[in-house]
């Protein structure tokens, strides 16, 4: 059997390592870059990202991610985004903008809503959460029991808060599927929409749930 080519894409986000490690145990063939012709040409691309949104997006913009992540898409190759590899996938966050009364800073604008700090008496949000992925769910297939108590591995203050689905006029499209959970509010803790995933916790992190749910990934490569 193949395994599948996956590229984590390389833009100076800290701490990749570690997805490129657990993807590498759950069977890929993993490769760390941002050449184009391999961004284009991989089975599928992976999004990670941590620290603030503003510079996330600047160092995206670097390596031209926002046309490849486009390309791929358009011809639907599988994009996984991560930590604030999903919060860029946004149309924008407030991060570092609110108290100073700007803009929100524009992301990648694959799904509409903007990206705002959450609303609890602990912020960051640190450490680990149930979940409530959909019916239909492709990337937390078979992590669930009859009590639905699987939980993932978190760090951060920032989330989307509105189902990104709701914002979007009904239709022919393929609407997005969203995976909820809850830190003093309810929050996004994942997205499904076809070819273009996002989880706001670290699968990498997040033991064997969390490399369960990469392997169920891989099978949409």
């Amino acid at each position: 059997m193949r395994q599948p080519h996956v590229v984590v894409l390389s833009y100076g986000s800290g701490n990749v390592r570690s997805a490129v490690r657990a993807l590498e145990r759950v069977g890929a063939v993993v490769e760390l870059t941002a050449d184009p012709e391999v961004v284009a040409n991989a089975d599928g691309l992976v999004v990670p990202g941590v620290g603030a949104f503003a510079a996330v997006m600047e160092q995206l913009r670097g390596v031209d991610a926002p046309r490849l992540i486009d390309l791929r898409l358009a011809g639907g190759r599988p994009v996984l985004g991560i930590c604030v590899g999903m919060q860029v996938m946004f149309a924008a966050s407030t991060e570092h903008t609110e108290q100073a009364g700007g803009e929100p800073v524009p992301g990648l604008g694959q799904w509409p809503g903007t990206v705002s700090r959450l609303v609890a008496e602990v912020v960051p949000h640190m450490g680990w959460s149930q979940v409530r992925p959909p019916a239909d769910t492709v990337l937390f297939d078979g992590l669930f029991d009859s009590s639905g108590s699987e939980r993932f591995y978190f760090v951060h203050s920032y989330a989307a808060q509105t189902d990104p689905a709701a914002l979007l006029e009904q239709g022919s499209m393929r609407l997005p599927s969203a995976t909820w959970a809850t830190h003093g509010e309810d929050f996004v803790a994942a997205v499904e929409n076809g070819a273009l995933s996002a989880t706001q916790f670290h699968p990498e992190k997040s033991g064997d749930a969390g490399a369960q749910l990469l392997r169920n990934w891989l099978t949409t490569l």
